[in-house]
């Protein structure tokens, strides 16, 4: 008699929230300047400012909460256009996020460089590399760049690391214990990103067999990887 061939359950990408609060950000040495930065405003030493940081290292939420007691647009680079600067600007306030030379309309930047030095608004720029480190071909840009002061984040330490993975565990409703967060604390790449991804991955995984998310679960989604 042939066995029964049992359904697999389907694991559906659901959406959840992660909180970008100033109450859920988990501050630490990596990113203490970073906080001292958005605490700081208005009294910034320039009123354009540039928070660099490695990919999941908090840029995004730190620039979330700025945005909120600031009153505060955001835009994206890619998506910044000469035309778009005017109406970017209309707070007085506009966070640029994801600045790389890679697809950057050039001239709209530093059109919006320009005029925010005209009308005294403030301006918050994010990008993985320093102004330095960046291919800008117009001069003019290149030098205004330079110019803005730097905040830098660096990668997570152990404790916030740990925070951290049971943060994103927490913002998908799961229910873990320390065994689990101190297996993949010391086993994932040390940066917020791979901690997203991990507890993702973990998330998809228990909901595709039915099961709790346990070390043991970890360590057979992390032999995979």
């Amino acid at each position: 008699m042939a066995g029964r061939v049992h359904p697999r359950q389907l694991a559906f990408s659901l959406p959840h929230a992660e909180s970008l609060s100033r109450d859920n950000f988990l501050e630490g040495p990596a990113n203490a300047a970073g906080l001292a930065l958005i605490n700081g405003w208005p009294e910034w030493p320039n009123r354009i400012m540039w928070l660099a940081g490695p990919e999941g290292s908090g840029k995004s939420h730190l620039a979330t909460i700025w945005a909120e007691e600031a009153g505060a647009r955001s835009t994206t680079a890619n998506a910044l256009t000469a035309a778009a600067v005017p109406g970017a600007l209309a707070t007085g306030a506009l966070v640029v996020e994801d600045l790389k030379a890679k697809d950057l309309d050039e001239r709209a930047l530093f059109h919006l460089l320009n005029l925010a030095r005209e009308d005294g608004a403030y301006v918050l720029l994010t990008g993985r590399e320093v102004p330095a480190a960046l291919e800008i071909e117009l001069r003019d840009l290149r030098s205004r760049l330079r110019a803005v002061p730097v905040v830098s984040l660096l990668p997570p330490d152990d404790q916030l690391f740990r925070g951290l993975i049971v943060k994103f565990c927490a913002d998908r409703q799961l229910s873990v214990d320390e065994s689990v967060v101190s297996y993949l604390a010391t086993r994932l790449e040390r940066s917020s990103s791979a901690a997203r991804r991990a507890v993702e991955l973990l998330d998809g995984e228990a909901l595709r067999l039915g099961r709790p998310v346990t070390r043991a679960l970890a360590a057979e989604l992390l032999r995979d990887v």
